[in-house]
């Protein structure tokens, strides 16, 4: 038996009162829906799945309206995809279309290290879509496609590593607030906001993103062969590009829409035709191969949440980070 409630949301500063009554039905959200198939393009032929990356890469799970709503992590998601897609004989390839600014180091190798051995196992084609923005820790994972195609006004790159950080202990000591901290060794609080870092602390750190780094350059070297050592260091110094220099700096192999890369994959595995799908959840509706899985469909509440977005700030939890932090909302 379906569950309703009436909702009376209150929004502070400009927004005040009650401003929206909705019913909810609670057996559509909490849960992620089950995953399904949906034919998004063409008509006959075999299949090339559409493989979503977007928003900040994460193994942490997702949620929205309010909270109400529960979605798998991009890495657990991309892993249930990938499983199913592996399991249908049908399936010809693999078409990643990423949207994304990175991530977290462990997650951006994680999501890179699925792809790679679906890849391997399965010696399918496996193209990457770079749509928006496809920077940092969603190239990482782009590294394990056979081939990168960008949308024209897409920007990429930032390749390099992030530890977000500050020092409060200025303003501490302005309203006389001290740091007990105790710790076990001089490096277990390398980092911490409540005081200026030290320079052996900050040189132990900057070896530690050193390392990350390297494993960065790595990857890139095995996705683009056509780049040696010197040049990806050089490519590789954080800064984003525009895809017509992304292009040039061989960090893509050539610049097109989605239409133009579904029919690059045709060519690359020798047939005339294909259908296209995606799997989703049944909690989203998929039209076309340029919908996006919207989460529940509880519009009212959705609008709201939209309309107060401009209030969040971004955040970044302490870590390592393959991220373009400039490109990051939440």
């Amino acid at each position: 038996m379906l569950r309703r409630f009436i909702v009376c949301l209150t929004a502070s500063a400009a927004l005040s009162g009650c401003i929206l009554y909705a019913p909810v039905d609670l057996g559509s959200l909490g849960g992620p829906g089950e995953l399904r198939e949906t034919l998004v393009e063409g008509t006959s032929g075999p299949k090339i799945v559409l493989v979503e990356i977007s928003g900040e890469i994460s193994d942490l799970e997702d949620r929205a309206n309010f909270s109400l709503t529960q979605r798998p992590s991009i890495v657990a998601e991309t892993k249930n995809v990938l499983e199913r897609a592996a399991a249908d004989d049908d399936v010809a390839a693999l078409l990643l279309r990423i949207n994304s600014p990175g991530g977290s180091v462990a997650a951006s190798d994680t999501l890179y290290h699925q792809i790679k051995a679906w890849k391997e196992e399965n010696k399918k084609p496996v193209f990457a879509f770079f749509n928006g923005i496809s920077a940092s820790g969603a190239y990482y994972a782009a590294m394990a496609a056979d081939h990168i195609v960008s949308h024209p006004a897409a920007v990429t790159g930032s390749i390099g590593v992030i530890m977000p950080g500050l020092s409060i202990e200025g303003l501490m000591e302005k309203y006389g607030v001290a740091d007990q901290t105790l710790t076990s060794g001089p490096y277990k609080d390398a980092g911490s906001l409540f005081r200026d870092m030290r320079p052996e602390e900050r040189k132990q750190l900057q070896s530690v993103i050193d390392d990350l780094y390297r494993r960065f350059t790595s990857v890139v070297a095995q996705g683009r062969p056509g780049l040696d050592a010197a040049r990806i260091r050089t490519l590789a110094d954080g800064r984003v590009y525009s895809a017509d220099q992304a292009l040039a700096a061989g960090l893509v192999d050539e610049l097109g829409y989605l239409e133009d890369t579904v029919a690059a994959i045709q060519k690359r595995a020798g047939i005339s035709e294909s259908r296209v799908v995606v799997y989703h959840r049944s909690n989203s509706v998929r039209e076309n191969i340029y919908s996006r899985a919207l989460g529940a469909p509880d519009l009212s509440l959705s609008a709201l949440e939209l309309g107060l977005a401009s209030l969040r700030r971004s955040a970044l939890a302490p870590g390592f980070y393959y991220l373009w932090p400039a490109a990051l909302t939440r």
